[in-house]
């Protein structure tokens, strides 16, 4: 190996380029035949449809390990404006669950699923002291900038 010129060790290495290259055709060949499998497995046996739970439930997963990566990702710097967003967020959840509260979700004289309303009151109880909260934690902080006198 010592004695071989540049050209030759080019050329090695070309042909093992070459090969890895083949190498990796075959493997994403091989995975795209057992991903069109497996597509086609679940196809059958879901008879076409996705059940809309198991969608939204799999939106649900991603969504939380997102918010879980955005969040412990940001910097301490960038933890006040989170706040701030958070707490209007919670001022959208309030309108949603005074919606849901208060709503007319059946027949004439019918005030909906009890379920419904208890959930939105619940909901509306949590945004509420999310926000309360979150004001709080902004005066103490807007204190410690304060001059003490």
């Amino acid at each position: 190996m010592a004695n071989e010129t540049p050209q030759q060790l080019l050329e090695k290495a070309q042909a093992a380029a070459r090969l890895a290259q083949e190498a990796a055709t075959a493997a994403q060949s091989s995975a795209d035949q057992v991903a069109t499998a497996l597509g086609a497995a679940a196809h059958a046996a879901t008879g076409g449809a996705i059940d809309p739970f198991i969608f939204r439930l799999a939106i649900f997963v991603l969504a939380v390990f997102v918010g879980y990566y955005v969040v412990w990702s940001v910097t301490p710097a960038l933890h006040t404006p989170l706040m701030s967003v958070t707490n209007a967020i919670s001022s959208v959840i309030v309108v949603g669950a005074l919606l849901s509260v208060g709503v007319d979700a059946g027949p004439i004289g019918d005030d909906g699923p009890i379920w419904a309303r208890l959930l939105g009151f619940v909901a509306l109880i949590l945004a509420s002291v999310n926000i309360f909260g979150g004001f709080l934690v902004t005066q103490r902080m807007l204190a410690m900038y304060k001059k003490q006198g």
